[in-house]
């Protein structure tokens, strides 16, 4: 029995961690599979990645850009730990990411080049399942079984990244956004199928390039993943997402620039031992009205440790 227990509790912690390595993705467009999967209370995480994303991310489509390719090497560390609020399995999580930024286009027909880097803007999330996944001790994790799910995040990113007003191209954005998002896990057998909306809220940037203000409307988005659990932990996931809204504003004159764009991806994830794991994660444009045309590949490391593990 205490083999039987310790092979269900890796292959439950397998399915629980949710890496969080695709931070510097842009806003809204994460692909972000077992967000909402259950995890042992007091369980702490630390996790160290990179990501190379390369085409046209980051460009805001106001902007007198045209011709851009811009390809950006990312590193990401991260902390993450499971909390019980009120009998509910929870996780705080904080995302520091830095970036190296090359790229060439054209400003008003001429060419320009930018080679920047410095941290983007970091990022903290708050998530509790309201339903379908109560807070457990690790000792009691084993014999418990995913049916439905429901939870709540909410994600605030903060305007820390690096940013100079007088360049069209940053890596940080200079503004506060607040994504308040509701979804859904429901495990059919070894398939789990997930799903979530959220909104995201914009401050004003006023110092936007020229001295100017810009404004951005909310986002919406949906995202779905299908997710295959092996033996051992190990887990697959198909990704999509669609997003829409944020149009823009400049000194109060709206630019036609509304979203309109989905995105699809592949995650792997591959526990090493107790205490390790490794996520492999691409996504690429699948259609979009503007600002959806890059691709982006990424690994992470993930350690784990405390809660009795």
């Amino acid at each position: 029995m205490l083999i039987l227990n310790a092979f269900r509790l890796r292959r439950q912690l397998g399915f629980a961690v949710t890496l969080l390595a695709g931070a510097f993705c842009v806003e809204a467009q994460d692909l972000e599979p077992r967000t909402y999967a259950n995890a042992p209370v007091g369980l702490n995480f630390l996790v160290m990645g990179y990501g190379h994303t390369e085409g046209g991310v980051g460009v805001d489509s106001s902007l007198p850009l045209t011709d851009v390719n811009i390809e950006v090497h990312s590193t990401v560390a991260a902390y993450a730990r499971t909390l019980d609020i009120a009998g509910k399995s929870a996780k705080f999580d904080v995302v520091l990411p830095y970036a190296w930024l090359s790229g060439t286009g054209k400003v008003s027909g001429d060419e320009r080049d930018r080679v920047v880097d410095g941290f983007a803007d970091p990022r903290v999330r708050f998530s509790v399942n309201l339903f379908g996944a109560p807070a457990l001790t690790l000792d009691k994790f084993p014999s418990y079984q995913q049916d439905l799910i429901v939870g709540t995040v909410l994600e605030v990113t903060a305007p820390g990244g690096q940013y100079d007003a007088d360049k069209l191209v940053n890596i940080g954005t200079n503004r506060w956004s607040i994504k308040p998002e509701l979804g859904v896990s429901k495990r059919l057998g070894p398939v789990t199928l997930e799903m979530a909306g959220a909104v995201r809220f914009y401050t004003d940037n006023e110092e936007f390039f020229g001295g100017s203000v810009r404004e951005q409307a909310v986002m919406y988005s949906l995202q779905g993943h299908l997710i295959y659990s092996f033996p051992f932990g190990i887990w697959a996931a198909l990704d999509g997402t669609f997003y829409t809204g944020g149009e823009t504003t400049i000194n109060g004159e709206a630019k036609d620039d509304r979203l309109k764009n989905s995105r699809v991806g592949v995650t792997l994830a591959l526990p090493v031992n107790r205490y390790n794991s490794v996520k492999l994660y691409a996504s690429t444009g699948a259609s979009g009205r503007t600002g959806s045309d890059f691709d982006t590949v990424g690994i992470a490391w993930q350690t784990r440790f405390g809660g009795g593990l």
